[in-house]
């Protein structure tokens, strides 16, 4: 058991394979686009720089994407004060107080690993742990460490 004190904040980005997940999405819907646009010029006889433009956006836009992803999506932000988690489908509670937390506990509802942070009211978040960046216990680790470090 670690018994130092956690840093004031940590921030833990979104896994590798989702942000991949992600961009495959976005390029199969680009893909779609640009069909159905090249259909529509074709048949109505537009013209192809239409079809260029578009495509120069949804480039800009997947480097868009690649830099949000990369620099700027925070999944779980946990602080001296709480925890904060984005783009956790199903969660729960997306933001608590530490004070709020009555203690973390590992779960695997429907066979998917999750760390369950379980409020004193009766209501919990859950963050499946392969949403997150990097080792799944230094995560769960870290979340304890933050809520030791509050009730001190």
């Amino acid at each position: 058991m670690s018994s130092a004190q956690p840093t004031s904040v940590s921030e833990y980005r979104l896994a590798p394979v989702v942000k991949a997940r992600l961009v495959g999405a976005y390029l199969i819907v680009l893909a779609l686009v640009l069909l159905g646009t090249t259909v529509a010029a074709v048949v109505f006889e537009l013209s192809l720089d239409l079809l260029v433009a578009l495509l120069g956006l949804g480039v800009l836009g997947l480097i868009g994407l690649g830099w949000w992803l990369n620099s700027k999506l925070v999944v779980v932000r946990l602080t001296t004060a709480g925890y904060r988690t984005r783009m956790v489908r199903a969660a729960g509670v997306s933001e608590a107080r530490w004070s709020e937390v009555e203690d973390a506990v590992a779960a695997s509802p429907r066979g998917i690993e999750c760390l369950v942070l379980r409020l004193r009211d009766g209501r919990s978040t859950t963050i499946p742990v392969e949403l997150v960046a990097g080792d799944k216990d230094d995560f769960a680790r870290d979340v304890r460490d933050h809520l030791r470090g509050a009730a001190r």
